[in-house]
């Protein structure tokens, strides 16, 4: 990636650390149920409730740039040559990550939490047919719903480029509607509300970020403390949609002014995490659950002393965190090295590649 886009992907790397923290919360957490009131009980809840308030500046951003970064093929590639990169790829990733989460995962509880009542049809992950697996990741009900989002949203803004406004602005609309009239399965009310942001960078993005680079937002104290404040009374009544969009340039103006004070390095711990996001994404929520079950029952069986107890509850996201990237980064290595990258590259596609070559 060229030196004036590093910052992008250090956007991209805060993003996913957002997304490993966000699983690693709500898998822990909320099933302490033996913590005593008072400071354990506080810490506990500090992170579910930071959690929540996070989420309006954690995937619209993604997606907005996800979206800016295929501008390219939407606009000027044809179907026949998008279909290995911008959707078999990906659809690869989502088939082939699903089933071994649901794998993974499967044999993780059985292991650690084997009287654990899960829903199976809550999330893929948990399925105990083949049926309900292949149900819940149509519905894409499944923690991989991020990559079934990429190749859903990519076929219709492709399909629907020369109805641009018309199409964000009713995906806006369907944002704000979705926050109270919420479709019944978790997965897709996501895919469906994220479909306005990665459409702004795919159709918009080339422009707004000319915008967003010659804009001085100090120029303008009070239209950016009007637009503050109606973003956060819109988000307190449930409508989140403008405080994301808010966040989306306010992250990147952020980002893009750290640049030019100091050039973004390929070798900075963001970029690398940004250049392997697929990696860390596929593989960081079978970690998550075996790290969560294992804490969990050493907690509510009182198995460490509470000086501990404190410490773990105020660093656990960081340490999962860490956990997750070393694993994901390390074993990407292990798929390129071993394995061709079979783990995350069709092989039809590799052996095109070395036809072509």
């Amino acid at each position: 990636m060229k030196n004036k886009q590093l910052w992008i992907n250090h956007i991209k790397g805060l993003c996913i650390c957002l997304v490993v923290i966000y699983h690693s919360v709500i898998t822990f957490y909320p099933h302490l149920t033996q913590l005593e009131a008072g400071l354990p009980e506080y810490t506990a809840k500090s992170w579910i409730y930071l959690n929540l308030y996070l989420a309006p500046f954690r995937m619209p951003v993604f997606f907005f740039i996800s979206g800016f970064l295929i501008t390219r093929y939407i606009e000027s590639v044809k179907w026949r040559e998008c279909m290995d990169k911008r959707i078999w790829n990906i659809f690869y990733v989502l088939v082939l990550w699903g089933v071994l989460q649901w794998l993974g995962i499967s044999l993780i509880n059985q292991w650690l939490a084997p009287d654990l009542v899960r829903n199976p049809t809550s999330n893929a992950a948990y399925s105990e047919t083949l049926l309900q697996f292949a149900t819940s990741m149509a519905k894409a009900s499944t923690s991989l719903w991020y990559l079934y989002a990429l190749v859903l949203y990519f076929v219709i803004f492709k399909s629907l480029h020369c109805y641009k406004v018309p199409v964000i602005i009713m995906l806006l609309g369907v944002n704000v509607a979705i926050s109270f009239m919420p479709l019944p399965w978790w997965g897709m009310n996501s895919v469906v509300r994220n479909m306005c942001y990665y459409g702004m960078g795919a159709w918009f993005g080339p422009q707004l970020m000319t915008w967003m680079k010659a804009t001085h937002f100090r120029q303008h104290p009070l239209l950016c403390t009007a637009v503050a404040l109606l973003s956060v009374a819109l988000y307190l009544v449930n409508v989140p949609v403008v405080i994301s969009v808010v966040s989306i340039f306010v992250i990147m103006k952020l980002f893009y002014i750290l640049d030019s004070w100091r050039e973004s390095r390929s070798d900075a711990f963001l970029n690398i995490v940004g250049s392997n996001t697929i990696a860390i994404y596929t593989t960081h929520r079978i970690i998550i659950e075996a790290l969560s079950l294992f804490m969990i029952g050493q907690i509510n069986t009182d198995r460490i002393s509470d000086n501990l107890l404190i410490a773990v509850l105020l660093v656990y996201p960081f340490v999962s965190l860490a956990t997750c990237t070393l694993i994901g980064l390390g074993f990407r290595k292990l798929s390129r090295a071993l394995w061709g990258d079979l783990f995350f590259t069709p092989p039809a596609k590799m052996v095109f590649a070395a036809d072509k070559s």
